[in-house]
């Protein structure tokens, strides 16, 4: 997935012109797709890690809330970043855990249940916490509107998934043999979403990118050492410390995306942040997986 998404990325700066008839209408419904997927994935047992292991679940969300957006914070100042950059990256930072994490954690030995456990509480305290976050460090430099982006998300993420788990309860039979073609619908969504924001701005790329690109790097191996670190200064086994480390440092960072796109839409660069994050956490977190499951 990673080359894959990184192929459209490269095709969209190069070729962008070739992609303008790609809309930014179509970010949302593509989100939609993913987040629904999401939705006919999750089973109850997914949420019993949430009761069974409370301590668990609450020290990887905690991490997640604090971690990824004070590290935003922290390197839009120390890179000195404009208006638009430091809102897409504090946006990438403020949102929940991605769902690419699961399959990284899996791959990496890690804990699967906390990680998907991990997954579903932080998306589903994100319609709260991603706006307040976002209010808290980017509050000062642009007009945040808390509520509209409350909203947005409860169409965009929770709403999709609501209705993945109802299909999933109706139509068991369906909904499992439509899982098998999942990854690969994702896969294709976040693809499309790259394409769009990178053909978007791909001349204010080529001119002044590399900042951004060493941003989101940091950002993410800053969230992946750090959440393993939290896992370890916390006393939990290995296990547990790999899905921690996977879930801080990768992003719903196309849930970012989109935030930028409506939120944000006089700000276009505020888009590259969660469009880069995209390519890059895919990358590294296959390159991490590979790392863990050889220890």
């Amino acid at each position: 997935m990673g080359f894959l998404v990184l192929l459209c990325a490269v095709a969209a700066l190069v070729f962008p012109e070739a992609l303008g008839h790609l809309k930014p209408s179509l970010i949302n419904p593509m989100l939609g797709v993913i987040m629904f997927g999401m939705g006919l994935t999750l089973k109850g047992e997914d949420f019993r890690v949430v009761f069974s292991r409370p301590k668990d679940v609450i020290i990887g969300c905690v991490a997640q809330f604090t971690v990824m957006p004070l590290l935003a914070f922290a390197l839009s100042r120390l890179f000195a970043l404009d208006e638009a950059l430091m809102v897409g990256v504090i946006l990438v930072g403020c949102c929940p855990g991605g769902t690419a994490s699961n399959v990284i954690t899996y791959l990496a030995k890690g804990d699967l249940a906390l990680s998907v456990g991990m997954t579903a509480v932080s998306t589903l305290l994100a319609p709260l916490l991603t706006p307040l976050l976002v209010l808290l460090f980017a509050g000062r430099a642009v007009d945040v509107n808390v509520v509209g982006m409350l909203l947005s998300i409860l169409w965009v993420v929770i709403l999709p998934i609501a209705l993945g788990l109802l299909a999933r309860r109706l139509w068991p039979s369906v909904t499992q043999h439509a899982a098998d073609y999942l990854p690969a619908i994702s896969s294709l969504a976040i693809c499309v979403i790259v394409m769009i924001v990178i053909s978007a701005n791909a001349g204010r790329l080529l001119s002044g990118g590399a900042v951004v690109v060493a941003v989101v790097v940091l950002h993410n191996v800053c969230g992946l050492t750090l959440g393993y670190l939290a896992g370890w200064m916390l006393g939990l086994d290995k296990a547990k410390r790999r899905a921690i480390s996977i879930e801080v440092g990768m992003q719903n960072s196309g849930l970012a995306t989109s935030l930028a796109a409506i939120h944000f839409a006089a700000l276009p660069m505020a888009a590259i942040p969660g469009a880069i994050f995209s390519v890059w956490h895919n990358i590294s977190g296959a390159v991490l997986a590979r790392i863990y499951s050889r220890k």
